[in-house]
């Protein structure tokens, strides 16, 4: 698996974003979509990876920097056809190993309170982060989980 640095531009890549942001408009109601779309990840603080094999891409993850010292998780997502190979695991510590060579002190995170992000949860947690509040421009909200991890 080799992770990389991606520029949101491939037609691949492109459709993984896509299907990510269906799935977030499907099942969440339009107040509570916290997804970035592909113009907000071609902004200049995001940082996004993806993940290959080959020609296949296997998954992608972002980092949004809110400040020098404190960046955001977003559009981790993994193709449907690797769920479970430990590519957003591989993803998220590619994520942290770089937040933590800019200096960030903390590596924070939105994402969804109901079940079926469970898997996704679990992942942020057996990494070390944490829950707590809203952070940067969030509110509460009942259908969003809030992570933090110290570096």
């Amino acid at each position: 698996m080799e992770i990389k640095i991606d520029n949101v531009t491939d037609k691949r890549v492109i459709a993984l974003i896509n299907e990510h942001l269906q799935g977030m408009w499907a099942n969440t109601p339009p107040e509570s979509v916290h997804a970035l779309g592909l113009e907000e990840l071609r902004k200049p603080d995001i940082t996004f990876w993806c993940a290959w094999e080959g020609d296949e891409l296997l998954g992608c993850g972002a980092i949004k920097e809110l400040d020098s010292k404190h960046g955001e998780i977003k559009s981790m997502r993994t193709s449907s056809a690797h769920l479970r190979k430990g590519v957003a695991k591989n993803i998220l510590v590619r994520m942290i190993e770089t937040a933590e060579a800019r200096g960030y002190e903390r590596l924070s995170l939105e994402t969804g309170s109901t079940p079926d992000f469970e898997p996704a949860r679990t992942l942020y947690e057996r990494l070390g982060f944490r829950y707590c509040g809203p952070f940067a421009d969030y509110t509460e909200d009942p259908l969003s989980s809030y992570m933090t991890k110290e570096l």
